[in-house]
């Protein structure tokens, strides 16, 4: 199989459902009013609140929502063959997290810029909503622990990108003053940001930035992870416009360059992908490809996390409600292509079978290193770069959003204490909120030793919890569809193939908790499972409520000065 061949018709695919299915969706569907008085305009307050280009706004989103995720899901899900990852994310993309996305997008700005797990009281019902934000919490408490492992994992054994990395946080607080004080040409600030990034690169390559072996006898990677947490401490309480905006934006640019440079040198030396479409001989212990399959691509093909960043933060940022089609569903767009080069350069990226089989010798490996690896190759045989510097870009792009994910992860983690403070009669502030986040997610990554490998402990269930989410988001989107008489079938289609294959894993995976032993997981996989399906069965009593002619009292929904500030408050607590 000729990787060229899946890269043209993977793109082809994805992009007619942008310019196809997504305007059905704004136009039919969602109903997109270019009218509509958005959050940030009716609750402006310069810090969350900030209305913002959609191209700008498209690049926080966009990289909040990738991640490490995309990365690694499709470069584990590739053992079971290349045909069932290219179709999951292919399709999902399209009709799954498009329509997710742009959905829980266009929920959030109808309702004041709220948070899923706001709405859910609302349209789900409160005792559904309290559970909601059982899952919400898990769900941000696994992505924050894992990806500061990953993080300073790549930042350890890829030391090259260290400077890049760090310098990065420099470009972006000048692209901010940039773009807000000094008023610049956006195309212009693009162009100097994306320089100076991979001028970073060149510079890590160059020099790379190794830490001791023990800094006061903690490990480096035990390091790393105090420094990332502390970064995304201050990162998530200062306004979104100094940092994270800019961080997002200039990531994103950087991102499709480098996808841009791994499609070119695939155009150029149209590699032979290698493993088999579909595997027959995977290796021992390997679970079956369902429901496997669809909770370890998550990010990718479609994910609850989306819907978080989409209502927690992007919605407080959108300038016009049209502008949801461009940053939702273009965002899973992007996303989508993330995945499909993860799914070749994890395939392609090797001489033979046997070299690909030697690194998929085992279920759970490849991930992100076998990206790398595969994907420096292709670079270095497409374009003839030097694999240091091939690896050093893809290693950046791998570390950068993986960071920026983790800056908005601790924002929203934020947001949620805060909830659940309302929820038990307490308020809490912005600091107060930030420190218990951190506390819980430090001591998680700490807790099975001061290497920071706790991170992971709970991750194999970030999957199933992740398209639960999803699930869950779908369907605040359908009741909020059939209040309003509108085609409620494309969200919930997807809700239910979701809550299916995430329900049947987590089942699946309970066996496994049993057999292995392992309590803990055990434990929070049937709290998640009561929780999943309690909230489940609250949502199909609200739908058919809904159904039967329940009518929807946010068409319009214009905020007094009293309303405005209320709402404020809320968020900036």
């Amino acid at each position: 199989m000729n990787s060229l061949v899946l890269v043209l018709v993977g793109i082809a695919m994805i992009l007619a459902g942008y310019l196809l299915y997504s305007r059905w969706l704004a136009t039919r569907v969602y109903t997109l009013d270019a009218g509509f008085r958005t959050p940030s305009h009716a609750l402006r307050d310069d810090v969350d609140f900030v209305p913002t280009n959609k191209y700008v706004l498209w690049g926080h989103h966009f990289t909040s929502v990738a991640g490490a995720a995309p990365i690694v899901g499709p470069a584990v899900a590739v053992i079971w063959g290349w045909l069932p990852a290219f179709l999951w994310v292919t399709l999902g993309t399209i009709f799954f997290a498009g329509m997710h996305d742009l959905g829980a997008l266009w929920a959030s700005v109808r309702n004041r810029g709220q948070s899923i797990g706001s709405l859910s009281a609302r349209y789900i019902g409160r005792r559904g909503a309290n559970l909601f934000l059982v899952v919400i919490f898990l769900l941000l408490l696994m992505v924050n622990a894992a990806f500061a492992v990953v993080i300073s994992g790549l930042l350890v054994s890829t030391p090259s990108a260290v400077i890049p990395t760090w310098g990065a946080i420099a470009v972006a607080l000048l692209i901010g003053q940039a773009i807000y004080r000094f008023r610049w040409n956006l195309p212009i600030v693009s162009v100097v940001g994306v320089v100076a990034l991979y001028a970073l690169i060149w510079l890590g390559d160059q020099y790379p930035v190794s830490l001791p072996d023990t800094v006061l006898g903690m490990p480096a990677s035990g390091v790393w992870i105090v420094i990332l947490f502390a970064y995304a401490g201050i990162a998530s309480v200062l306004p979104v416009w100094l940092l994270l905006q800019p961080r997002d934006y200039i990531n994103g640019l950087q991102l499709f360059l480098a996808l841009g440079i791994l499609f070119a040198a695939v155009l150029i030396s149209t590699p032979t992908v290698v493993a088999p479409a579909i595997n027959d001989a995977v290796p021992e212990g390997t679970p079956g490809i369902a429901p496997l399959l669809f909770v370890t691509i998550a990010c990718g093909a479609i994910s609850g996390f989306h819907g978080m960043v989409a209502s927690g933060t992007s919605s407080k940022q959108l300038d016009n409600e049209t502008d949801a089609r461009f940053v939702g569903y273009f965002g899973a767009v992007g996303e989508g292509l993330l995945a499909l080069g993860a799914i070749v350069a994890t395939t392609a990226g090797f001489q033979t079978l046997a070299d690909w089989e030697e690194v998929y010798s085992a279920f759970g490996q490849g991930g992100v290193a076998a990206f790398v690896e595969g994907g420096g190759s292709i670079v270095q045989n497409g374009l003839g770069l030097p694999q240091s510097l091939s690896a050093t870009i893809l290693a950046t792009t791998a570390v950068l959003f993986a960071a920026t994910t983790m800056d908005t992860g601790v924002r929203l983690q934020r947001f949620v204490v805060s909830e659940i403070g309302e929820v038990m009669g307490v308020t809490l502030n912005k600091w107060v909120s930030t420190a218990i986040v951190l506390v819980v997610a430090v001591g998680l990554t700490f807790a099975a030793g001061a290497d920071g490998s706790g991170g992971m402990l709970i991750w194999p269930l970030f999957g199933t919890t992740n398209q639960i989410m999803a699930g869950l988001t779908l369907a605040i989107v359908a009741v909020m569809l059939l209040r309003r008489g509108r085609p409620a079938l494309p969200a919930i289609i997807p809700l239910t193939f979701v809550l299916i294959m995430s329900v049947l894993a987590l089942l699946v995976q309970m066996g496994t908790f049993w057999q292995d032993r392992n309590w803990l997981l055990l434990v929070l996989d049937v709290i998640i499972l009561v929780a999943a399906v309690w909230v489940i069965v609250e949502a199909v009593g609200a739908m058919v409520r809904a159904s039967r002619g329940e009518v929807d009292d946010d068409e319009h929904d214009p905020l007094d000065a009293d309303e405005g500030a209320t709402a404020r408050d809320a968020v900036s607590r």
